[in-house]
């Protein structure tokens, strides 16, 4: 089968384009004049409905209302019953009852029931009462007299007692003549007798609902609508069809009672309005507008149904005159842009070729249009030439950022130039990307020499660990050279004198002695003191006058910036390093400044225990040759003590046994209490491929990346060390490409005084175990 290709030119394109747009804007316009009206249509009729059912109510309330004024007149006359005795008063009201019976001849019956509580001094029961009826039967009029509930008040009458104010009653059947074929369908309205805000009885009428039929076959305010009246109790009170008088509304609408809160909109008296099947299964719109009757607490309800087709009819007319109207304006259209698209193919195929050239990657400036219409074709040729201009200043920036030329500058022709944006975005995402990569270099450069100055201190810190004089000269002399710093000095709290503690200069480099001849800072005192006191880093870079100088071949200056930075150990201040220079100290060398100051104070620490522990064993040493000089029985103890000292050295002996084969057969590394190593074996170094100088000082955590619920559990665990409790756990990494599973042992090791100052970490590979 061959297929074919149509080839349209542009004039028939715009004719197809244009006149189909055109019907589908019809189409549109069609469709929403068609729901305009439809809409339109549905309110007009709605409200129809709504007027016709509420004007409507409001006839059906006005009869109600005269019914009700009228029980209301009477429950007032008969408060006079005072002013006449017993058997006057029945008279009188028996009399009344009956001319109003005779007056009004929409009432069946008009009766009153009065509690004998009240009417009966020696009646003392809470129930019990008189009731008078007048009723019609034929064209007579009939009436009784008679004592009621006596052994309790029965369910309507308690309800009616209770409420104490005017009723409309649900509909009910009832025959004056017991004769099951003459039942009435009515209603009592009723009005309390009020006695001094005390209820003592009730006159009422009862009232046929057939008056309302009448009224509700009249409603029909569209073709096939109807109308209905309710009751509070959701009985067919009237409607078109009798059969229906007294049946429930529940038996024809069972599924929509509930979908559409009828009964409770009529139990509290509110309007509804809703789409839904009628009893016939047509589709219709149904209209409830409440009855409420004075103060009664029952209202009824006048529904109003009008099949849904009835209130769409004039929506559908609208409709097909829209169509025959949009069908002319369609072929009318078609003529006028036929005679018009022919005027603009014209000068657009020279704009097609141009087009054709670009689309092959042709960028020159030969390809410029040189139409001057003061038309969109010229404003389109004007655009191109535009496009040609803007192509090729891409194309040169392009090329000048091929060639490393970062600098380069490009001016997008507009906002919404996306290209030359996309390209200024590109230029500038490489210059931040060179940028970054320069910062990255810089931030690794520090960091490695962070931690190659740790690794020196800390060398330094574990070769003079004996002597506190010469550890701290050899640390302020290294530091100052580390900072590139001018002069320095080491303070140490001197505790010797409880009651007068004070900072005295143990180590000083390049400093100009004549300002420290004392070499003592009470705490508290100039920034030293300071310093101490509130633990923190202080850095100056405008130092008070005469503070401090810095002396050399050419004269006395004062430096620039001054750092004093505190040696604290858990809480507790050693001592504080101050450095002058001439120039600014940066973060990261006071950062470093601070870690260092950490290992020295807890070196510093262990100096101190080691001092006073040569002493303690040089004093005990002391007193034994003292002692050997005694008599017989003391050196007898001597002897004893010798002894004792040679198990001592024994277990020393074995305790060193023990820790050149744990190193032998173990890995080990010893922290200082804020996790920065220490020490650590040949055995770990062989394994991790490091030196000594690149191990030494750099912290447990580097190159750990942790999410914060292991962060948290990280912190509690080096809180746990510091603690003096020790921790275990099995660690997993990857060393060379080679997978190993430690099992690692964490001992803090606690001074003379119990504070941990170090953490002694043993681990042990598990890896064949696990395997």
């Amino acid at each position: 089968m061959l297929s074919m290709k149509f080839k349209f030119t542009l004039q028939q394109k715009i004719l197809l384009l244009v006149v189909g747009i055109s019907v589908v804007i019809y189409a549109i316009a069609i469709g929403s004049i068609t729901l305009r009206a439809k809409k339109v249509a549905i309110n007009d009729a709605i409200t129809v409905m709504v007027t016709t059912a509420q004007k409507n109510a409001s006839d059906i309330k006005a009869h109600l209302e005269n019914d009700l004024t009228s029980m209301k007149t009477l429950s007032q006359s008969v408060l006079s019953y005072k002013e006449m005795s017993e058997s006057q008063w029945k008279k009188v009201f028996a009399k009344m009852y009956e001319e109003v019976l005779k007056a009004n001849s929409q009432f069946l019956s008009v009766w009153d029931s009065w509690e004998l509580s009240h009417i009966d001094s020696t009646y003392t029961k809470d129930f019990g009462r008189y009731a008078v009826e007048f009723w019609r039967e034929g064209n007579q009029i009939k009436s009784n007299s008679s004592l009621k509930n006596m052994t309790g008040d029965d369910g309507d009458y308690v309800r009616i007692k209770f409420e104490a104010t005017e009723s409309i009653e649900n509909p009910y059947f009832y025959s004056y003549t017991d004769n099951q074929n003459e039942l009435i369908l009515m209603t009592s309205v009723i009005a309390p007798i009020i006695e001094n805000g005390k209820f003592i009885g009730i006159v009422g009428v009862d009232i046929s609902l057939d008056r309302y039929h009448p009224i509700i076959t009249q409603i029909r305010p569209f073709k096939n609508s109807y109308a209905f009246l309710v009751s509070n109790d959701l009985q067919y009170t009237a409607h078109p069809d009798k059969e229906k008088h007294g049946q429930y509304l529940f038996d024809d609408y069972e599924q929509i009672m509930n979908k559409f809160s009828i009964a409770e909109k009529i139990a509290n008296g509110e309007e509804n309005m809703f789409i839904a099947n009628d009893v016939n299964g047509v589709k219709s719109q149904f209209i409830f507008s409440p009855i409420i009757v004075g103060k009664t607490l029952t209202p009824w309800s006048l529904a109003i149904v009008v099949p849904h087709k009835t209130v769409l009819a004039e929506a559908n007319k609208n409709f097909i005159i829209s169509i025959i109207i949009g069908l002319i304006g369609l072929v009318v259209l078609t003529l006028i842009i036929a005679y018009a698209s022919k005027s603009i193919t014209t000068p657009i195929l020279s704009i097609t070729n141009i087009l054709k050239g670009m689309a092959a990657g042709n960028i020159s400036n030969d390809m410029k249009l040189s139409i001057n219409t003061n038309d969109e074709i010229g404003e389109m040729a004007k655009a191109l030439n535009t496009t040609i201009d803007g192509l090729n200043q891409k194309v040169e920036f392009a090329s000048s950022i091929e060639e490393g030329n970062l600098d380069t500058d490009l001016k997008a022709l507009s906002n919404d130039d996306i290209l030359g944006n996309a390209l200024i975005d590109m230029r500038n995402s490489l210059t931040k990307a060179a940028q970054e990569e320069e910062k990255r270099k810089e931030d690794d450069m520090l960091r490695r020499w962070a931690n190659e100055g740790l690794a020196k201190f800390g060398e330094i810190l574990r070769q003079n660990s004996d002597n506190i004089e010469v550890l701290a000269k050899s640390i302020i002399k290294e530091l100052i050279h580390a900072l590139e710093a001018n002069q320095g000095g080491l303070f140490l709290l001197n505790e010797e004198d409880e009651s007068d503690p004070f900072f005295e200069l143990v180590a000083a480099f390049a400093y100009n002695r004549h300002k420290y001849k004392a070499k003592k800072i009470l705490v508290g005192e100039g920034l030293i003191g300071a310093c101490a006191i509130e633990r923190k880093t202080i850095h100056l870079t405008e130092i008070p006058n005469g503070y401090i100088e810095i002396t050399s071949g050419l004269g006395h200056s004062t430096p620039t910036t001054l750092l004093l930075v505190p040696l604290v150990v858990e809480d507790k201040v050693l001592g504080v390093i101050e450095i002058a220079a001439f120039n600014i100290f940066e973060p990261y060398q006071i950062e470093f400044t601070e870690r260092l100051a950490q290992s020295i104070a807890s070196t510093i620490t262990s100096v101190k225990v080691n001092i006073r522990t040569t002493l303690l064993l040089s004093t005990t040493q002391q007193q034994a040759e003292e002692m050997a000089a005694q008599e017989e029985e003391m050196r007898q103890n001597m002897e004893e003590l010798q002894a004792t000292q040679e198990e001592s050295s024994r277990k020393t002996a074995e305790m060193q046994s023990f820790i050149d084969a744990l190193n032998n057969s173990s890995f080990v590394i010893e922290y200082d209490s804020h996790g920065y190593i220490t020490t650590i074996n040949d055995a770990y170094l062989e394994l991790l491929n490091l030196s000594r100088d690149e191990a030494l000082g750099t912290h447990h955590s580097d190159k750990m990346e942790l999410d914060p619920q292991k962060k948290n559990e990280y912190d509690r665990m080096w809180t746990n060390l510091r603690n003096g409790i020790p921790q275990k756990e099995v660690t997993k990494f990857i060393v060379h490409g080679k997978t190993f599973i430690f099992q690692e042992t964490y001992t803090p090791i606690k001074n003379e005084m119990g504070e941990v100052y170090k953490i002694l970490k043993i681990s042990n590979n598990i890896s064949n175990l696990i395997n």
